[in-house]
This record gives C-alpha cells, structure tokens and sequence, in this order.
C-alpha cells in the first residue's frame, strides 16, 4: 500500500487551531501539503478573536519541516472567505484542497432561540461554507482540479435537543455539498461530508468521551482530501475508531395510479406500503427519484 501524498498541493483548513481542524493541518502538511491555517481565534460562542491559534499550529507544521501560512479572516461574510482563499493563492499559487471545518455554537431549545442566535450559527458553518467554497471552486474548475470536505454532524443528519441552528446549519451543509458534487464531476472535483464524533472545545458540554480523540477523524479527512480519492456526493459518520456510510434513501412506496390523486384516508390506509425500508434505494441525484416515476409518467403502472 503507498503512501498517500500531497506534493505539490494547496490545502485550505477552516477552523485550524485547535480541535480537528488542527490534526488536518498538521497531517496533510506531513504529507507534503502546502496549508493555509484559518482560525479567526474567538471563542466557541464565536465572540472575540486572536491571532495566537492559527500562528502556533503553522510554526508546529514549520517546526515539522512542512510549509504553512496562518490566516486570521471570519469565514462567515463573503469579504472572509474569499480572503481566505486569496491567502492560498498569493502564497502559493492555488488553491487544490479545501477543508470546510470552522464552527461555533450558540445551543438554545427552539422555543427560547432568538432570530440572533440562529443567525450567528448560519452564518459560520452554512454561510462560511458558501463563502469559503465559492472562489476556490472557481479556480479548481480552471485548474480540472478539486477537493473538498464539509463537516455536518448528527444533530443535523438526526437532530439534537437544543440545537436547532447548529442542526438546520449542519442539514444545509450537506445539500451544499451534493449541489458542488454534481456540478464539480467533470472537472475532477470531488466532494464529501463528513459527520465526525469527536471531544473538542465545541462538544465539552455535550459529554463527549475524551477517548473520541480527533485523530481518530484524520484519517479519513485526509483520505477524502487526496488525489486517491474516487468517491463523491458521499456522507460518513466517524469518530472513536470506526467509519460507516451515512445516507437518504428512497424506499419502493405505494403506487395508486398514473395520475392519481390519493385521498388523506388512502394515505392512512397505505401508510405501513410507504413506509416499507424492503428494497430502499440511495438516489445519488434527482435524476434518481425521477426514474421512479418514469412509469407513471408514461402510463405504465
């Protein structure tokens, strides 16, 4: 088995600090990465910020013999992420590998979060997706190049008491991703969500197991991260020593009739057909779900 490398590639590490985005940076810049080390410093609410995280992480990688840059701009407006990126490009010349990590938290029950709550939330981990992913496709559609990493998390594949913003945040991150992976296939861009279990600051209060160390994560970013990677418009939950797939799937369904218009009792009374996993499929697109239809569509069934 040969080692994966990263020679000649520019990663971009959201969130590099501390915690998992730490590890990624340290890993890929071991394996030869040039990285751009984005931490904005604040706190896990999101307030303050700091230059010392991002700057003790790059003279660690220095330290190692690696190559890396620190950045310090809020992913969370469009002027943030796409300095980020301009920070790759101006130091090394492009941008190959982003690792969209940064997250903050503001927990609060539904029916007590404040529109300013759910906004700040947005904003870092859905918005801070968006804003940091744009200009680095461009340049990797340019280049037939790319490969990215989003974060999600179980509260949002599954929900979470007390986590509503951190979960629709989190939900959104993966439709994101499968938009990019769709329109990325012909340039060689590849993207990917990982769900990962980890005891960082952010899950402290969550009562994470300290044994869920964040190197336990590496691995698979790093994997996802590489050129060795084929696989895209994929979900994996990882933590603790273990890796699974995560996925939608569509299950067979009741059918009345081409055309037809079932009534609320139908629904009811077929409930336990609809609901039937035998014979599920995982749709990788829309496409997918169409051709179920197909049938219908033409009378068939």
């Amino acid at each position: 088995m040969s080692e994966i490398r990263f020679d000649g590639r520019v990663a971009v590490v959201t969130g590099a600090g501390g915690g998992l985005g730490k590890t990624y940076a340290l890993e890929l810049a071991r394996r030869g990465a040039q990285v751009v080390v984005n931490d904005l410093g604040g706190a896990a609410d999101g307030s303050g910020g700091a230059a010392a995280p991002a700057d003790q992480v790059v003279k660690e990688i220095e330290e190692a013999g690696g190559t890396a840059v620190a950045n310090y701009d809020s992913v969370a407006t469009p002027e943030g992420g796409e300095a980020i990126i301009q920070t790759a490009v101006e130091n090394f010349g492009k941008v190959d590998v982003v690792i969209n990590n940064a997250g903050i938290l503001r927990d609060k029950t539904f029916a007590k979060l404040s529109p300013e709550e759910l906004e700040i939330v947005l904003d870092v981990h859905l918005k801070g997706g968006f804003y940091v992913s744009q200009p680095a496709f461009r340049i990797m559609k340019e280049n037939g190049y790319g490969r990215f990493v989003f974060t999600t998390s179980a509260a949002g594949m599954l929900g979470n008491f007390g986590q509503t913003n951190y979960a629709a945040a989190k939900m959104g991150l993966v439709g994101l991703n499968n938009v990019l992976s769709l329109e990325g296939a012909k340039y060689d861009i590849k993207s990917n969500v990982i769900a990962p279990i980890a005891a960082t600051r952010l899950t402290k209060e969550l009562g994470i197991p300290d044994v869920l160390d964040p190197e336990c994560v590496t691995g698979l970013v790093t994997f996802l991260s590489s050129e060795n990677c084929d696989v895209t418009h994929e979900i994996y939950s990882v933590g603790g020593g273990k890796i699974a797939r995560m996925f939608i799937g569509l299950t067979p369904g009741w059918v009345k009739g081409a055309g037809a218009k079932p009534t609320a009792e139908e629904v009811e009374a077929n409930l336990p057909a609809i609901r039937n996993e035998e014979g599920y499929i995982v749709p990788a697109s829309i496409a997918d779900e169409m051709k179920l239809l197909a049938p219908l569509m033409k009378g068939e069934a």
